[in-house]
C-alpha cells in the first residue's frame, strides 16, 4: 500500500541585500552602456526608451544620455503608483547612472570602427544581459515598459502588445533618421535584445 507523502514547498529565497542591489545596478548599467557604444558607433537604433533616445540623439545631435534621462522623468510617478518606492528609486538610480556613464564613456572607451551586423548582435546581447541583471533585482531602465503596464491595468490593453507597438513605431522612425541598411540592422538589434530577455526572464525561474 503506497502512501502519498505531502511535499512541503521549498523555502522562499532571501531577498537581495542593498549591497547586492547596488552591485547589480552597476553591473547592469555598465553592460548596457557598452551596448550603447556599439549602437552609436554603428549608427543603429533599438526599441524601448533607449531606442527613442537614439532616434532623438541622431536627429538633434544632443547626447544620448541627456535624452535618456529627460525622457524617463514623466514615468516615475507611474512607477511609484504601480511598482512601489523601492522599484522606483532603484530605477531612477539606474537611469541616472546610465545617462552619466554614456556621456563620460568616450573618455574611457573609443572604437575606431565596428561593423553593423556585429554591433546589432553583440550590442543587443550586451544590452539584453544588462537589462536582465537589472530586472532580477526589481529595477528597470525604461519608462515605456512602465507605461505599458499602466495602460494594461487602466484600460485592459495587453502590456506585451502595447510594448510591441511602441517598439515598432520607434523602429519605423529609424528609416527616417538613418539609412535603410542601418534601419534594417536596427531591427535585428531589437530582436536580439528581446530574444535574450524572453529566453531568460520568465516568472518562476528566478527568485530573490
Amino acid at each position: 500500500m503506497s502512501h502519498n507523502t505531502p511535499t512541503s514547498a521549498p523555502p522562499a529565497p532571501p531577498p537581495h541585500t542593498h549591497w547586492e542591489d547596488a552591485a547589480a545596478i552597476l553591473t547592469g548599467v555598465l553592460l548596457v552602456s557598452v551596448g550603447v557604444v556599439f549602437f552609436k558607433q554603428a549608427g543603429l537604433v533599438t526599441g524601448g526608451m533607449a531606442g527613442l533616445s537614439f532616434a532623438l540623439h541622431y536627429a538633434t545631435h544632443t547626447g544620448f544620455g541627456v535624452w535618456f534621462f529627460l525622457l524617463n522623468l514623466p514615468f516615475y510617478w507611474l512607477a511609484i503608483r504601480k511598482m512601489g518606492w523601492a522599484f522606483s528609486i532603484k530605477t531612477f538610480c539606474a537611469v541616472a547612472l546610465l545617462s552619466l556613464v554614456t556621456e563620460l564613456q568616450p573618455r574611457f572607451l573609443q572604437l575606431e570602427a565596428i561593423q553593423a551586423p556585429y554591433a546589432a548582435i553583440v550590442g543587443g546581447m550586451l544590452m539584453g544581459v544588462g537589462m536582465l541583471v537589472l530586472f532580477r533585482h526589481r529595477c528597470s531602465i525604461g519608462g515605456l515598459g512602465i507605461a505599458a503596464l499602466y495602460l494594461q491595468q487602466r484600460y485592459g490593453w495587453r502590456a506585451g502588445y502595447v510594448q510591441m507597438v511602441f517598439d515598432c513605431l520607434i523602429l519605423i522612425s529609424a528609416f527616417f533618421i538613418v539609412d535603410t541598411e542601418r534601419a534594417l540592422w536596427s531591427i535585428l538589434a531589437a530582436l536580439t535584445l528581446n530574444q535574450v530577455l524572453s529566453m531568460n526572464h520568465r516568472p518562476g525561474r528566478y527568485g530573490g
